[in-house]
């Protein structure tokens, strides 16, 4: 099985933010491969990931960082794959590090998360995945389907609370 996601974070911290990711590509069946990067303690480990990652395989790169947030804009930068940055709430609430991945240069694009969304990360991986592979775009359909769902069936139960002045 060949990894066509990577989920590339700072440290093991990131886990608990970056797991979410992993559990959509999961239950997806979309084979991933997760690494502990530092753009700025592994620089070199870093650069070979980015320049090989196509070449194994990979289609998407789904990369957290805090703080500085150096790591998915380093990464794209050597890269020509698609790259979702997921800022962490490392530190300022995680608007040091949504500002350093959405304020790309011209060129070095990075799709960009809101604050902690490795799960929409994945979600945007396997939308971008679905585009080449008719399976993925089924599974990725029946789990939107299974979203709304969710909706109808709260909103059935909403429906059954009483309040005086309750109009629906």
């Amino acid at each position: 099985m060949e990894a066509k996601v990577s989920i590339i974070m700072g440290s093991t911290s990131d886990l608990k933010v970056m797991s979410k990711a992993a559990d959509f590509l999961n239950a997806m069946e979309i084979p991933f491969e997760m690494l502990a990067l530092s753009a700025h303690r592994t620089p070199d480990e870093v650069a070979e990931f980015a320049h090989k990652a196509a070449s194994r395989g990979v289609k998407v790169i789904i990369a957290g960082a805090g703080m500085a947030a150096a790591l998915p804009g380093v990464i794209a930068a050597i890269t020509p794959l698609p790259v979702i940055g997921v800022p962490l709430s490392a530190t300022l609430q995680g608007q040091d590090a949504l500002l350093s991945i959405a304020q790309m240069p011209p060129g070095i694009p990075v799709a960009t998360t809101g604050i902690d969304g490795a799960m929409n990360a994945a979600v945007l991986a396997v939308r971008i995945l679905a585009l080449a592979d008719e399976d993925v775009a089924q599974r990725y359909a029946a789990w939107r389907e299974a979203l709304g769902q969710k909706i109808v069936k709260a909103n059935a139960e909403l429906a059954e609370i009483h309040y005086d002045f309750k109009t629906n």
